[in-house]
């Protein structure tokens, strides 16, 4: 297992982390009969530490906190807190209340102190906002959280799923106030999805920001299991989720995939290894989330780590997703090159 600095702290990171959102058979929400029992969470969770995974990312909102209560009891019976790295999010709905989501400071407040029971920690490792409120200033959020790295509450701070003007508004609000500032950032990057790669790839690079990638295999539509103009198979995530297999289900898209499956049989390898090896030979990527439903699957996820992929595959890769950014991108790139570089 490699291991990365995530952004300028110095805090070192797997660059394979479990995501634990499959975690716990939740009765309803999203994950609902594609999640996995605690016993299999449990197992997962030996198996990724045994191969060199120190990095486990879990949010608040998964199961409605099932996630969190499970990866806690896990922590207590393994013994092995001290030698791995919890992140956590906050910021989705977790109550019916006008209070219980978003980037208040009384939200914020008390979603941490859940967190830390459910979790059963003294200390969040990375406290990250799963998405920017564009309700709540930014510097309301910035102090408390501030203010939990200042209460020992939190080491870290990260966000997810910003704009690239709300991510820079953001650190540049902390270098003003002098308030502790994101180290990282987690947002959805894979084959498919490469629209990060226009501004906050870039100023992630720029400003010394982590990125850990999520859904590196396009929810699992890079995996080879999903076919042109046929149903997704039983049991799927994406028969269970209808309206991502509609974002997915396009000409370009499928192409994408014949491709991936087209490197992973010349090289002998899967194409889920393909996905995560193209996400993690990008450029300012530091990790990589990999969600699993049962050890088999976690084996396949963690065999993209060791897999190089050859500047000549890597060229394919690349023509085969290319996106158009259009303007300014596309006449920048006429002017200084590519965009990724």
């Amino acid at each position: 297992m490699r291991y990365r600095r995530l952004g300028g702290s110095g805090l070192n990171v797997s660059t394979i982390c479990l995501g634990a959102m499959t975690f716990g058979e939740a009765e309803k929400g999203f994950m609902a009969g594609v999640a996995s029992s605690e016993a299999a969470s449990f197992a997962m969770l030996d198996r990724a530490v045994e191969q060199g995974v120190n990095f486990i990312d879990t949010a608040d909102v998964y199961g409605s906190g099932l996630s969190e209560e499970i990866l806690g009891r896990w922590l207590k019976k393994s013994g092995k807190r001290e030698k791995l790295v919890i992140a956590t999010k906050f910021r989705m709905p977790m109550g019916d209340g006008p209070n219980d989501r978003g980037g208040s400071r009384a939200h914020i407040l008390d979603a941490v102190d859940k967190s830390l029971k459910r979790l059963q920690l003294e200390t969040i490792d990375l406290y990250q906002m799963h998405a920017q409120d564009r309700n709540v200033p930014i510097e309301e959020t910035l102090r408390a959280l501030d203010d939990l790295v200042r209460a020992g509450k939190v080491r870290y701070l990260g966000c997810s799923n910003f704009t690239g003007e709300r991510l820079v508004e953001s650190l540049w609000v902390s270098d003003k106030r002098n308030l502790n500032r994101f180290v990282s950032l987690q947002p959805q990057y894979n084959l498919v999805q490469r629209n990060i790669e226009m501004e906050l790839l870039p100023a992630c690079r720029r400003f010394g920001l982590g990125v850990i990638c999520w859904s590196p295999q396009a929810r699992g539509f890079l995996s080879g299991k999903y076919a042109k103009n046929t149903p997704p198979p039983a049991g799927s995530r994406l028969a269970a989720w209808q309206d991502s297999f509609k974002q997915v289900d396009k000409d370009r898209n499928w192409a994408v995939a014949d491709e991936v499956k087209a490197v992973a049989k010349e090289i002998g390898s899967t194409p889920s290894r393909v996905a995560l090896a193209w996400v993690l030979a990008q450029p300012g990527v530091t990790s990589v989330i990999v969600g699993a439903r049962d050890v088999a699957q976690l084996d396949d996820n963690l065999g993209g780590e060791t897999l190089v992929l050859s500047p000549e595959v890597l060229a394919r890769l690349d023509k085969t997703s290319a996106i158009d950014f259009g303007y300014p991108f596309d006449f920048l790139t006429r002017i200084d090159g590519d965009w990724k570089s």
